[in-house]
C-alpha cells in the first residue's frame, strides 16, 4: 500500500514514514556516517540558496536536510517528537521564556523549562509555529538563522561521531539535544524564509519516495549520491514569501 504524508499530519508521523520509505535501503547501504553526510550536503547546498537568494533552492533542499535527520533519528531509534518536546516545551531551551529572551538576560546557563503538556502541537505545522512564537523572526536575518542551523548540522554530527567512537552512555543524551537544537533550527531557516514545512513535506511525499515513488525505496546508491532537485523538472519553482505568523 503506498504511503504519504499529509499537511496536518505530526511529527511522529513524519518519522514513520521516513522509516517505512527508507530504513530497509538505508541499513543496507549507508554507515551513519554516510548519512550524515547526505544530510550535511543538503544542508550546504539550502544554505547556497539563501546566498544566492534563491528561494526554490533553499526550500527544496531544506525539506531533503530534514528528510535524512529523521534517518539518523530512526538509525539512533529516537523518538524526536518527544526529544523535541521535552527541550522545547513552548519555551526556550535556554532562558525558559516565550518568547526568547536571552539576547536581554544574557543567562549564565541553561535553565530546566517547565513542561505543560497542555501546550503540546498536535502536528508537525503546530510545532514550526511554536518555533516561531518561541524565536520570532524579527529577531535575526535569513543569513543568521542560516549560520545557526550550520553550526547546529556540525554540532549533531559531532555528538554522533563521538559516540560512534567512544560508546559512553551519557553521550546519547547530548545526541538527543542536539538532534532537537537541529529540527529547531530548521525550523528557524523555514520561518525566516516564509517556508511551510509541512506543505512541502505533503507535496514531496504523496507517493513514497520523493524519486521513486516505491516503498521502500528503490533508488540505486549511486543515483542518491548524485541527487540534484535541480536537475528535476518536476518539482515546479514554488514561490512562498509570507512567514507564517
Amino acid at each position: 500500500m503506498d504511503k504519504s504524508f499529509v499537511e496536518d499530519g505530526s511529527i511522529a508521523d513524519y518519522q514513520q514514514l521516513m522509516h517505512e520509505i527508507y530504513d530497509l535501503p538505508g541499513d543496507r547501504n549507508f554507515s551513519m556516517s554516510d548519512i550524515l553526510a547526505q544530510q550535511q550536503r543538503f544542508t550546504m547546498r539550502a544554505l547556497k540558496g539563501i546566498r544566492k537568494g534563491d528561494l526554490r533552492r533553499l526550500r527544496l533542499n531544506l525539506l531533503d536536510a530534514f528528510s535524512w535527520s529523521m534517518t539518523v533519528v530512526n538509525r539512533m531509534h529516537f523518538n524526536i517528537e518527544e526529544i523535541l518536546w521535552r527541550r522545547f516545551p513552548y519555551l526556550c531551551s535556554y532562558c525558559g521564556a516565550c518568547p526568547c529572551v536571552c539576547k536581554i538576560q544574557k543567562p549564565s546557563h541553561r535553565l530546566e523549562p517547565p513542561i505543560n503538556e497542555s501546550k503540546r502541537p498536535p502536528t508537525l505545522r503546530d510545532f514550526q509555529k511554536m518555533f516561531s512564537e518561541i524565536y520570532p523572526g524579527s529577531g535575526r536575518t535569513l543569513a543568521d538563522a542560516g549560520v545557526h542551523w550550520a553550526e547546529e548540522t556540525g554540532e549533531m554530527s559531532e555528538a554522533i561521531h563521538a559516540y560512534i567512537h567512544e560508546h559512553r552512555p551519557e553521550q546519547l543524551k547530548n545526541i538527543a539535544a542536539e538532534m532537537a537544537d537541529f529540527v529547531s533550527c530548521t525550523f528557524g531557516v523555514a520561518n525566516s524564509a516564509g517556508i511551510d514545512v509541512a506543505k512541502g513535506l505533503a507535496e514531496l511525499f504523496y507517493k513514497n519516495c520523493l524519486a521513486c515513488h516505491h516503498l521502500p525505496c528503490t533508488c540505486p546508491v549511486e543515483y542518491i549520491n548524485k541527487f540534484d532537485f535541480e536537475k528535476l523538472p518536476e518539482f515546479a519553482p514554488v514561490q512562498e514569501q509570507t512567514a507564517i505568523q
